[in-house]
């Protein structure tokens, strides 16, 4: 494999940190390697996320962690039935005097220098908060009190609630494409880190634990030029394109690329997704993971890492189908890495 070279000074440095900025989240989330390592590629991608997963598995510790050790500030808010987009930039209230006043919502609070918002359960707010929050995504700017705002450093992370359905509003298909990732936490299943979240108290005061991750690893300011840096600096053989192309394709049209899944009709399974930003995204998000690897070139397993939690929430089923997504889109996704030759 072609490693950094020694000239690449600024690049290895910032490896360097990125690879200790996980090391310093690892000690607030145990047992979370691969949920880290794809939430630092993010970072460095400057993708949006969205986590999966159930309630009290860490998604909240996560966030708090990341960012702590990637610098800037942080604000979160829950989504509620009631909640609207005039929520997320300002609030209303009588002051002692008695009359009314108005101060910045949790996003026009720490303006340009907010770096991670965290939108807990965004499945319980409405359509039109929704739409707020895609132009701040896409954007990275809002308009509010006769002026437009700009978050050059924002990072969007949003969770959903994906047990209860009474009063939740599912994320149409513009909104989840803005997600670079969607990434999936779970409890961890070795019984040893059971045992330590169980048992050792270190693991519950939340905010002891988060005052243990080392502050401001990353310059959340600089990292809009180190990510360019990447992708001019990490390249992709001929057949290394070939590859993508074959897989955009497969998961396209599984059909005609021969896959199979049981009792499915293929020829009926996808409605669409998988679009050229989708594709793009994967390559960024496979480009980071090359230089986190130490290399400057792509190699197919740098693709497959990624794969899933970068396209699997761009695929869109027949609606015959969609109540079995959780299920079809990941086995989907495994078989189209299965069925195309690896150069």
């Amino acid at each position: 494999m072609n490693q950094i070279r020694p000239a690449d000074a600024m690049l290895t440095d910032w490896r360097e940190a990125a690879l200790r900025f996980e090391r310093e989240v690892g000690k607030a989330v145990i047992g979370q390697e691969r949920a880290i390592r794809l939430v630092t590629i993010a970072i460095f991608v400057r993708g949006h996320v969205l986590l999966e997963g159930d309630v009290g598995v860490g998604k909240t510790t996560l966030l708090r962690a990341v960012a702590r050790a990637l610098g800037g500030s942080y604000e979160r808010i829950e989504g509620t039935v009631d909640l609207m987009p005039a929520d997320l930039i300002y609030h209303t209230f009588l002051a002692d005097d008695g009359r009314p006043r108005v101060e910045p919502g949790p996003v026009l609070r720490r303006a340009e220098d907010l770096s991670v918002f965290f939108f807990n359960e965004i499945n319980r707010a409405r359509p039109q908060v929704h739409a707020l929050l895609l132009r701040l995504m896409a954007e990275r700017s809002v308009q509010a009190f006769e002026r437009e705002y700009r978050f050059p450093h924002l990072l969007v992370f949003a969770d959903r609630n994906r047990v209860e359905r009474e009063e939740t509003f599912e994320l149409p298909a513009a909104a989840r494409d803005r997600f670079l990732m969607e990434i999936g936490l779970e409890a961890p299943r070795d019984p040893e880190l059971r045992r330590r979240l169980a048992f050792d108290p270190r693991f519950h005061d939340t905010d002891r634990l988060i005052g243990e991750v080392a502050p401001g690893i990353l310059d959340h300011a600089a990292i809009g030029g180190i990510a360019a840096a990447i992708q001019h600096g990490i390249h992709a053989s001929p057949d290394l394109e070939a590859y993508v192309v074959a897989l955009w394709a497969a998961l396209l049209d599984p059909a005609a690329a021969g896959i199979r899944l049981p009792d499915i009709a293929m020829e009926a399974l996808v409605q669409g997704g998988a679009s050229p930003r989708g594709i793009a995204f994967l390559i960024r998000a496979a480009r980071v993971r090359a230089w986190l690897e130490g290399r400057d070139m792509l190699v197919p397993e740098d693709v497959r890492e990624v794969f899933l939690e970068t396209m699997a929430h761009r695929v869109f089923l027949e609606p015959v189908y969609e109540m079995r997504r959780e299920r079809l889109v990941p086995e989907l996704c495994r078989a189209v890495l299965a069925a195309v030759p690896v150069p």
